[in-house]
């Protein structure tokens, strides 16, 4: 025996569905069967005077009242396995770069799925090679963290992305890119990650035209790719562009739910969501050898990099990585500004060498960043202070260092040596 409804209201993205008492739960699928003839899955995102609330995972063209409603109670799953790599995927994990069906695994992975308990977690493992010279020697990541990448609009994003999908040393790439720019998404497969990335990546993608529940569900499918990547033992480095149309689709979602707005419009379910999504990323649970490394970019709305979301996104990450506009406007990229850049497993990864190498280029940094008005402006007369003076003769050193082609890569090793020379030559 199945049981179904019928649509009894539309609102906005929001489709009302009577008989559904007893009939399905948060988080179940409603199939609507419109006079056009096309299913369109629906998910059911709250309740309201014995009616169930379906958001469409579809344009709801040719909807009228009384149209039939099929209630599937059963929560998402899919299959994935090492076969994936080299393919590119929908928010449903269907192929959609039309190389044939996908593989299927043996085992069923929930896309909202519960984060690991952390009692039963491992440590994070050592340092994780990730190709760019700024990253790997003054925000050094680890194999099982979770980082963000904070910048506006245009500051190198998704370069810097691109860079780390081709050059860091993980077994395994998952890129999920939630809310892209259609046109994008064949550029960054060809150009950016070319044949050789490809090998190693599943790319899981949704564009900015699809209704938001399709955006928020692309998210949670490159998580579950990842999950099940990471408990076949690889370490995976997961990539998300970007949590911050993560975070709109989901109030998207909950407005139309009569979820009443918040801070900056956003409703409750998105702070709550959030930690639940990046909570799954991480070390495995003991046991397994795999790991998840996380890095998340966050949009942050005018460059104000305390509105709502990047809060709320810092304060769950081991970490954070600043693109600067000023920087991006002088023409260095990556822009990273490493004075407000943190790596929360720094500097316990580091041996004590390292330690005395970073501490002293920061510091020479930040000297030169402290007078840099002054210097600019010719206030500043040499020999006032011997510590900005050096800061000064090294800064040229540092920009150069700090700046690294598209098609360049740099080791953890290499990039301490040349921090190294620097350092020396300035003493001498």
């Amino acid at each position: 025996m199945r049981r179904f409804g019928r649509v009894a209201r539309v609102e906005g993205l929001m489709v009302e569905v009577t008989g559904a008492i007893g009939a399905v739960s948060m988080g179940g699928t409603v199939r609507l069967n419109p006079s056009s003839g096309h299913s369109i899955p629906a998910e059911v995102v709250g309740f309201r005077d014995g009616k169930a609330l379906a958001m469409p995972m579809g344009v709801l063209d040719g909807m009228s009242l009384g149209a039939r409603a099929d209630f599937e109670n059963r929560p998402s799953v899919i299959f994935p396995c090492l076969g994936w790599m080299g393919r590119i995927l929908d928010a449903f994990g269907n192929p959609t770069d039309g190389l044939g069906p996908l593989p299927m695994g043996p085992t069923a992975y929930p896309i909202k799925a519960q984060p690991p308990a952390a009692q039963s977690r491992n440590r994070v493992g050592g340092k994780l090679d990730l190709g760019v010279r700024a990253l790997n020697a003054f925000v050094t990541c680890c194999e099982g963290q979770r980082m963000g990448i904070f910048a506006g609009s245009g500051v190198g994003k998704s370069t810097l992305m691109a860079m780390l999908a081709r050059y860091s040393e993980a077994d395994a790439i998952v890129i999920g890119l939630i809310g892209e720019r259609g046109r994008e998404l064949k550029e960054f497969v060809e150009d950016d990650l070319g044949v050789a990335g490809m090998k190693r990546s599943v790319v899981v993608a949704a564009t900015s035209d699809e209704p938001p529940l399709v955006r928020r569900q692309a998210a949670y499918t490159a998580m579950t790719v990842a999950e099940q990547l990471r408990d076949s033992g690889l370490n995976v480095l997961l990539m998300m562009d970007s949590i911050t149309r993560f975070a709109m689709a989901q109030r998207e979602i909950g407005l139309s739910a009569g979820e009443p707005p918040s801070s900056k419009g956003y409703t409750p379910t998105v702070f709550a969501e959030l930690p639940r999504l990046l909570e799954r990323a991480g070390p495995a649970q003991a046991g397994c050898e795999g790991s998840i490394t996380g890095l998340f970019t966050v949009l942050v709305e005018g460059d104000d990099h305390n509105e709502p979301i990047s809060d709320a996104v810092r304060g769950i990450l081991d970490g954070h990585i600043v693109l600067d506009r000023a920087i991006a406007e002088r023409g260095r990229f990556p822009a990273i500004n490493i004075l407000r850049s943190v790596s929360r497993t720094m500097p316990g990864c580091n041996n004590e060498q390292e330690r005395e190498i970073i501490r002293e280029s920061r510091k020479s940094i930040a000297t030169y960043e402290d007078m840099a008005e002054l210097i600019r402006l010719g206030a500043y007369k040499s020999g006032t202070n011997p510590e900005v003076d050096h800061a000064i003769q090294l800064h040229p050193l540092f920009e150069k260092f700090l700046g690294q082609r598209k098609d360049e890569r740099c080791s953890l090793t290499e990039g301490y040596q040349e921090l190294g020379t620097i350092l020396a030559g300035g003493q001498r």
